[in-house]
């Protein structure tokens, strides 16, 4: 089975060839580390294998599904052989992209392409992977988020291609150096994907005045976002950079659904005043997947003197969340069994697709929840 995705990176290149690198590795691009680089990355695995992960159950969970055991193992078909096209550009790098009318840009190349996947009944997931991550993890663990999410008992008609943003995570084991890193790296990272997401407003508000004039299909297909751990940092450094940029007080609604799993930001970052207080404008629903027993959160708190995390106990105050925001604990759920990547996990998985099939939070014929006592918001998945 031959796998394909799209993927941005702001990694530096690995070979002699920019566009056919052999790989990216763990600095920040030679352009600097708010350049983007846009392209595709293949691989070849085998389908059983993938199918047997699929259909993997751990202990006594409804949803098959081993999305961790199969990011593993396509990170090793990765590593093994994969074949890596970016978008040619032609690019004045001491000018202003604005000032530019002759410069070929990799992004609008790569936006172009994603419409037309759409308009064959696509949605498209942004992928912000955690710390501690290498290219073919990152690699490895996309692909596998799309083939979880894409699993046959709740496709419904409609693809989900994933788009994988990958920074320059050390992807090493050494919790008390590469964190430190890879947070120094992660903010940086946060400037360079706020660029791509202005280039993406800027890509769509042409189609629409192109489809004013001309009448070509714009797709009914959706955007979302999914950022994993330290991901939410770089969205939380994203948001920073795009209010610098943006035309107007508010942020550009670009996605339908923005999914923070195992969010490795403060636990009050949504409140009033805070960094990622009008993380609302840029979406029409937030999702926070928390867990008590999440050990990368401890690393987090203990190690570093960090504030309680997001991803440990949920929202330091959910009666303040915005109400376009709810929370869900999966701590009696995955506890001995998936601690940190339980997006990637059957039971969780298909509760974020729920949400991309527009399946009410309440719908208990459907989702396996509870709600709280005393907040509409907070839910508990059993």
């Amino acid at each position: 089975m031959r796998l394909k995705m799209f993927y941005a990176t702001n990694r530096r290149h690995q070979g002699t060839n920019r566009w056919k690198p052999d790989e990216y590795g763990t600095e920040f691009s030679s352009d600097g580390m708010e350049n983007l680089r846009f392209g595709q990355v293949s691989l070849q695995a085998d389908s059983n294998t993938i199918n047997t992960h699929l259909k993997r159950k751990k202990a006594n969970q409804s949803d098959a599904g081993d999305g961790e055991k199969l990011a593993d193992y396509l990170a090793k078909c990765s590593r093994d052989a994969c074949t890596i096209k970016a978008y040619r550009e032609k690019i004045n790098r001491s000018i202003s992209d604005t000032h530019q009318p002759n410069a070929k840009f990799g992004s609008d190349s790569m936006f172009d392409d994603l419409r037309k996947a759409m308009l064959n009944q696509s949605d498209v997931l942004i992928y912000i992977h955690g710390f501690n991550v290498d290219w073919h993890q990152a690699v490895g663990a996309a692909l596998a988020l799309q083939l979880m999410l894409n699993r046959s008992a709740f496709n419904d008609g409609r693809e989900i291609l994933v788009v994988l943003f990958t920074w320059p995570s050390d992807g090493k084991a050494l919790p008390f150096v590469s964190y430190k890193s890879d947070r120094t790296e992660a903010k940086g990272s946060g400037y360079a994907f706020g660029r791509g997401l202005l280039k993406l407003r800027d890509f769509l508000t042409e189609l629409k005045t192109d489809y004013a004039k001309t009448d070509n299909p714009l797709c009914d297909q959706e955007l979302h976002l999914l950022c994993h751990s330290m991901g939410s940092y770089v969205l939380q450094n994203t948001l920073a950079r795009m209010r610098d940029f943006s035309n107007g007080k508010n942020l550009p609604r670009l996605f339908s659904h923005i999914f923070l799993c195992a969010p490795d930001v403060d636990d009050d970052v949504l409140d009033k005043d805070k960094a990622m207080s009008d993380l609302h404008e840029l979406t029409r629903s937030i999702t926070i997947y928390h867990n008590k027993g999440d050990l990368a959160m401890y690393v987090s708190d203990y190690s570093k003197g960090h504030p309680d995390r997001l991803g440990h106990e949920g929202a330091a105050r959910p009666a303040q969340l915005h109400r376009k925001a709810h929370q869900v604990d999966c701590s009696l759920l995955v506890s001995g069994l998936v601690e940190h990547s339980y997006h990637l996990w059957g039971p969780v998985n298909s509760d974020i697709r729920y949400s991309i099939d527009g399946i009410a939070h309440e719908d208990s014929n459907t989702r396996q929840r509870l709600r709280h006592a005393n907040f509409n918001n907070v839910w508990e998945l059993v």
